[in-house]
């Protein structure tokens, strides 16, 4: 009996958990759509919270997203807590990341290098999209969803981050803006 129940209380938490990411996705998503080719482009528009992936210019899905912990302004220096702007590309993709998994940005380029050098400081690196980070609490999930927690990166949640890492393409280019 004593296994019944905590079996039928895992189960309740396992539905909990899926019942609140669906949740999230009936507040804040549009229909939910199963990605089923390639995304070669994505924009990233910081202040709707929303990263919309494309297949040859045709809108294939809209994620919401959570960015670095100081959200407005253009991502100038290391440890500013913000999360890019401008062009760049996925660049690298890593399934033993600290975060489930992640995808690179190319951050820093060019000019985001120039800038920092003229200002004697260094811009930084490692932006990523990414998940949840790896042995996280059930009860985190709430602020990871709600909150702009990262240190510049742009979060998903988990099963979001592993559909994006199976369907985006090699150096696919990533427009992000304020």
């Amino acid at each position: 009996m004593r296994y019944l129940f905590l079996f039928l209380l895992a189960i309740s938490f396992h539905i909990s958990k899926a019942q609140e990411e669906d949740n999230r996705r009936a507040n804040y998503y549009e229909a939910f759509v199963e990605v089923k080719d390639s995304i070669d482009s994505i924009v990233v528009y910081k202040s709707k919270r929303e990263l919309i992936t494309f297949h040859q210019k045709q809108k294939v899905k809209k994620y919401i997203i959570s960015l670095g912990e100081v959200p407005v302004g253009k991502k100038q220096f290391e440890g500013d807590m913000k999360t890019p702007e401008g062009w760049y590309s996925i660049n690298e993709r890593d399934s033993m990341s600290h975060y489930h998994k992640n995808l690179g940005i190319s951050y820093p380029n060019t000019e985001d290098s120039t800038y920092a050098a003229s200002q004697g400081l260094n811009a930084g690196g490692a932006i990523k999209i990414h998940g949840y980070p790896n042995n996280h609490k059930g009860s985190q999930i709430k602020h990871f969803q709600n909150s702009d927690w990262t240190v510049g990166c742009i979060a998903v949640n988990d099963r979001e981050v592993d559909e994006l890492y199976r369907w985006v393409i090699v150096n696919c280019p990533i427009l992000i803006l304020p």
